[in-house]
């Protein structure tokens, strides 16, 4: 008896399996033999489930955002544990601790982000369905800690955190930010 696949399942695992490829080695860096190769998959069958590498981006985005939102938990490429569920901490608590899951792959993904994005024009990027899903699961887990009216002003706080955290080597503390993060809570 043949063999049963869960097409759904099995494409969900390629694109698990092929994001960190993405991080490491950046958009423009890979093709669809190597992301094949990396797989163990032949270029034939990764192109049945994903016709093009855009397609795979996009699902691989989609993946990781999933899981990193879900919930409030860590995605895949974060190791910084929660210190107590986000449902028991004040809001600026909770958004401090997503931020600190979302650091331990920040420079990998903003590199990526970068790569991907390059050469397009603000229009391209504002209709990129890849940003349109990542920016949609940030804000959306964002409005479920501050609400609507806070969401997007607090999401420039954290990712604005982010990037200085990184430019001064993580030397820029956390707590600098909570005042702000109360007053929009």
């Amino acid at each position: 008896m043949p063999k049963q696949i869960d097409h759904a399942a099995y494409r969900l695992e390629l694109a698990r399996k092929a994001a960190p490829l993405f991080s490491e080695r950046g958009y423009s860096g890979l093709g669809m033999r190597q992301i094949a190769d990396a797989l163990g998959l032949s270029k034939s069958a990764l192109y049945h489930y994903f016709p093009t590498k855009k397609s795979l981006f996009l699902a691989c985005t989609e993946t990781v955002m999933s899981e990193m939102t879900a919930g409030g938990e860590t995605g895949p490429s974060s190791q910084a544990p929660k210190s107590k569920d986000s449902t028991l901490q004040d809001p600026a608590t909770a958004l401090i601790d997503f931020a600190k899951s979302l650091e331990p792959g920040f420079a990998s993904e903003m590199s990526l982000l970068f790569d991907y994005l390059r050469g397009k024009t603000a229009t391209e990027i504002a209709a990129d369905p890849a940003m349109q899903l990542a920016n949609d699961h940030l804000r959306r887990h964002v409005e479920s800690l501050v609400g609507n009216e806070s969401a997007d002003s607090t999401l420039c706080l954290l990712m604005g955190t982010l990037l200085m955290r990184h430019f001064t080597g993580g030397t820029l503390d956390y707590e600098t930010i909570r005042p702000a993060l109360r007053k929009r809570s």
